[in-house]
C-alpha cells in the first residue's frame, strides 16, 4: 500500500475566534491571592515549612521516646495524646491553625481523615488499611493520665 491515495481531512470551522469575548476578570495563571482563612486562589491551603528529614526521625521514633519528646517540646499535645496499641493519637475538637498543624506534621503525625485524628505510627507500618476499631482491639489510655498515676 501506498500513502499518497490517503490524506487525512482536517476539520473546517466557520466561526472565527473573538478575541474580545474573552472575561475580562481572568487572572493570570502565575498570579496566587491568600486569602484570611490560608487558602489560595486554587484553593489548596498555603502550608509553612516543614524539616522533612527530621520528620522522618520523628516518625520512626517509637512510642515511649515520642511520649517524651511531646512532654519536652509540646505540653499542650502530650496532654492530649492518646495511645492506641503502638500509635499515638491526637485529636481536637476544631480545625488546628496553620502552626500547629506544621508542628504536628514535623513531629511525624500525619492526619487520618477516616478516624478524624492525627497519628503517629511509633515506628510500626500498616500495610493495609484497619476496618476495624484499633482501640477496641489494643487499648487505649491517655499519655498524661498514666503519668499522673
Amino acid at each position: 500500500m501506498t500513502d499518497s491515495g490517503f490524506k487525512k481531512k482536517a476539520m473546517k470551522t466557520t466561526k472565527k475566534k473573538n478575541e474580545a469575548s474573552a472575561p475580562a476578570n481572568v487572572r493570570p495563571s502565575s498570579v496566587s491571592k491568600t486569602s484570611a482563612a490560608g487558602e489560595t486562589a486554587s484553593g489548596k491551603a498555603s502550608r509553612l515549612p516543614i524539616d522533612f528529614d527530621l520528620r522522618f526521625q520523628n516518625r520512626a521514633l517509637n512510642t515511649e521516646n515520642l511520649l517524651a519528646l511531646l512532654r519536652r517540646e509540646t505540653p499542650s499535645f502530650f496532654e492530649v495524646a492518646e495511645v492506641v496499641g503502638k500509635w499515638v493519637w491526637i485529636q481536637f475538637k476544631e480545625i488546628p491553625a496553620a502552626e500547629i498543624r506544621q508542628q504536628l506534621a514535623q513531629l511525624g503525625f500525619h492526619w487520618n481523615n477516616t478516624r478524624q485524628a492525627w497519628q503517629h505510627p511509633c515506628g510500626t507500618v500498616a500495610i493495609e488499611p484497619a476496618n476495624y476499631d484499633p482501640r477496641k482491639r489494643y487499648g487505649s489510655y491517655f499519655a498524661a493520665d498514666r503519668l499522673a498515676a
